[in-house]
């Protein structure tokens, strides 16, 4: 490594902050970037292996001696990180100074961007010292006080001393044998840090049991943590990049050390499942939750709220018990507050915001807090979606929806970010109970406005628009499109207005039957190609809506989408026999009126395929010319080849009994012509012999 960062373990322990602060500050430069510590020189010896491969045809064991090295110096650098994450969790306990405590907190951010140096940060006392930097909480608590190890920098260089003796001993009496069993070894441990870096870390608790009294040698435990996985690199955060970018490094505030305090108790959180636990148990989401509300108050914003919520969000995500608390404690009303102070409503009336054309686009910022306020929200709500909430609850929830129709309406600085922040509203939508799902059509109409039978229909138009571009885009289709599709049927279910809307969108009355209905580039199209996915949720939730669109008319139903396309709802529903009963369990507010056909389509009627939804080109007679008795005959073997298949279980024939619903047809009535037909083919069998 270019950084010395036993070095920086000594400065510590010297007492000399200046150095120490050198050092850091070199030390964050040169690893800011850095989301896989070890990974860079581990491409470059694999690289180096492939090509001595390639050159010599046969794997070259020469070079064994240098490969230990180069594993050993590995595990060296590995465990100077956990070292130096123990130290600095213990110097920021007692460093006063906020700069050089600002950049100690940013180092301890790199460093838990690796799930293998973990340990040092997941203890109570650790998360108790970031809880109280963060502002999560204040003054002194008993588990900061109870830490009985008070000589631990003395530890450190004990541990260090220890390593480089031991280091001398293994150079002295490795062998060959030893060097292939270390090498192998080493390559195991690689291949499983390598395996999955996205699963979470484990919280063995015989892994950590070093921070506890009386404490072990640290070179015993971190023989126990070789194995812990990397952490992936994500996303990097477009709204961090600006503020570095313009000098906040420099900063020296209170605000800036919070901040950094909080990052990387979003890194220890989302890395380890026993940080989660134990940030559960230390009921530390209740200064957090006060944090976001004091935040959602303050103007300007706070430049660490965004980081107070991404923190909410990942205790909300990953601890269930955490959601109910927090919905419990009057969440829903918190972070709405803080949604509307992020967006600066402005209201008309009780259910309605004001929407000026001339109000600027949402800010980068503005619009990153506003989708993890959405994301927590989410994850507090999300079973409310079937239930019948009180009335206190109800307004509560049309009041969040006046707020979410604004999200949908307004743009956003850049293009994704507007598809973000709409994504994220339509998840919340689709949690929400649908009966306050009505505030989206109150708003009275205006100069331009989409509009059916005096309906404001411009919230609906917009969601109709997010899905044409999701379907455009095609990818991650079950993440990306199911959530508006079933956010779109569930409305046109509860609201008659929505169901016309959409339906002279998407349906619009056939006039041109000579293309199979999934062919095209229409919204039809690519909804009706989507009947027959692979993923069954993508196919039942896009073949639902158009159904729901045909208001349940199977008729009109295999009209539209052709009767192969139509036929897995209806074998899923137990509508094969044509029966119209909506099976939804929601009731449906379907108006009486007909579905009249055009001219066009009357014409070509008797001549539409039901299979395809199409006009089919003349096919010739297969039967022409033959006989009566030839056709007879040609009837017998068919029947004879499908009952050896049904025989052989190959095929298993089926139809269609009472309830419309496909079984066995071994369970139906009217068997005798199988029976007769397989009687018959026997007999002519027997003749040919």
């Amino acid at each position: 490594m270019d950084i010395d960062l036993e070095g920086i373990i000594q400065c510590i322990k010297r007492g000399d902050t200046g150095s120490v602060q050198i050092h850091l500050q070199e030390f964050n430069k040169q690893y800011t970037q850095c989301f896989f510590f070890d990974k860079e020189e581990r491409n470059r010896r694999k690289q180096r292996r492939l090509e001595e491969f390639k050159k010599n045809k046969v794997r070259n064991y020469t070079d064994s001696d240098s490969d230990s090295e180069e594993y050993e110096e590995e595990d060296r650098g590995l465990f100077l990180r956990q070292n130096l994450a123990l130290v600095l969790v213990g110097f920021i306990r007692t460093e006063a100074q906020c700069n050089l405590l600002k950049v100690s907190l940013r180092s301890l951010r790199i460093l838990s961007r690796d799930k293998r140096v973990l340990a040092p940060l997941v203890t109570d006392s650790a998360l108790l010292t970031l809880a109280k930097l963060a502002g999560l909480t204040s003054g002194e608590t008993k588990e900061e006080l109870s830490d009985p190890d008070l000589n631990f920098y003395d530890n450190i260089i004990v541990s260090l001393a220890e390593a480089k003796a031991q280091r001398s001993h293994d150079d002295a009496d490795d062998d060959d044998d030893d060097n292939e069993a270390y090498m192998e070894t080493a390559e195991q441990n690689e291949e499983c840090i390598e395996e999955d870096g996205q699963s979470a870390y484990s919280g063995d608790v015989e892994s950590m049991s070093w921070v506890s009294s009386p404490r072990p040698s640290i070179n015993e435990a971190n023989r126990g943590s070789v194995h812990q996985k990397v952490l992936e690199r994500g996303r990097r955060d477009r709204r961090e990049s600006k503020i570095e970018t313009e000098g906040e490094e420099d900063s020296d505030s209170v605000e800036a050390q919070r901040k950094e305090a909080m990052k990387v108790l979003c890194n220890v959180v989302y890395n380890s499942t026993w940080a989660q636990e134990r940030f559960s148990t230390l009921g530390l989401l209740s200064g957090l939750t006060q944090l976001v509300s004091v935040s959602a108050s303050t103007s300007p914003p706070s430049s660490v709220q965004f980081y107070e919520l991404r923190l909410m969000f990942l205790m909300t995500a990953l601890r269930r018990e955490l959601s109910k608390q927090l919905q419990q404690e009057g969440g829903v009303s918190i972070l709405t507050a803080a949604l509307e102070r992020c967006l600066e409503v402005q209201w008309k009336d009780q259910y309605e915001c004001a929407l000026d054309p001339a109000t600027p686009p949402i800010s980068l910022d503005a619009s990153q807090r506003a989708v993890e306020i959405l994301k927590i929200l989410f994850n507090i709500t999300y079973r409310t979606h079937r239930q019948e909430p009180k009335e206190e609850d109800a307004a509560q929830y049309r009041h969040l929806v006046a707020i979410l129709r604004l999200c949908l309406m307004r743009k956003c600085v850049m293009t994704e970010d507007t598809d973000e922040l709409q994504g994220h509203t339509i998840n919340l939508l689709s949690a929400l109970p649908l009966l306050c799902l009505d505030v989206l059509l109150q708003a009275p109409l205006a100069p331009g406005s989409e509009q059916l039978n005096g309906v404001n229909m411009d919230c609906v138009h917009n969601l109709l628009l997010f899905m044409e571009r999701r379907l455009e885009q095609g990818e991650k289709v079950k993440e990306k499109l199911t959530p508006i599709i079933n956010l779109l049927t569930e409305s046109c279910r509860a609201h008659r207005e929505t169901r016309k809307y959409l339906r002279n969108q998407i349906l619009p009355p056939l006039r041109d039957v000579s293309q199979r209905p999934e062919d095209g580039s229409t919204v039809k199209s690519r909804l009706v190609r989507l009947m027959t996915h692979l993923d069954t949720d993508v196919k039942h939730c896009a073949a639902d809506l158009i159904f729901v669109l045909c208001k349940e008319n199977v008729r009109r139903f295999v009209k539209y989408t052709g009767y192969g396309n139509a036929a897995g709802l209806l074998a899923t529903r137990g509508l094969l026999g044509g029966q119209c009963t909506p099976s939804s369990s929601i009731t449906a507010h379907f108006s009486s009126d007909s579905d009249s056909d055009t001219e066009e389509y009357r014409q070509l009627k008797d001549r539409i395929n039901p299979v395809t939804g199409r006009v089919e080109a003349q096919q010739p007679d297969p039967m022409e010319g033959m006989t009566e008795e030839e056709k007879e005959e040609e009837a017998k073997r068919l029947i004879m080849l499908f009952s050896k298949l049904s025989r052989e279980d190959i095929i298993q024939p089926m139809g269609v009994n009472s309830e419309g619903r496909l079984v066995p047809m071994a369970g139906l009535r009217g068997n005798s012509i199988t029976e007769e037909g397989h009687s018959d083919s026997e007999n002519e069998c027997e003749e040919e012999k």
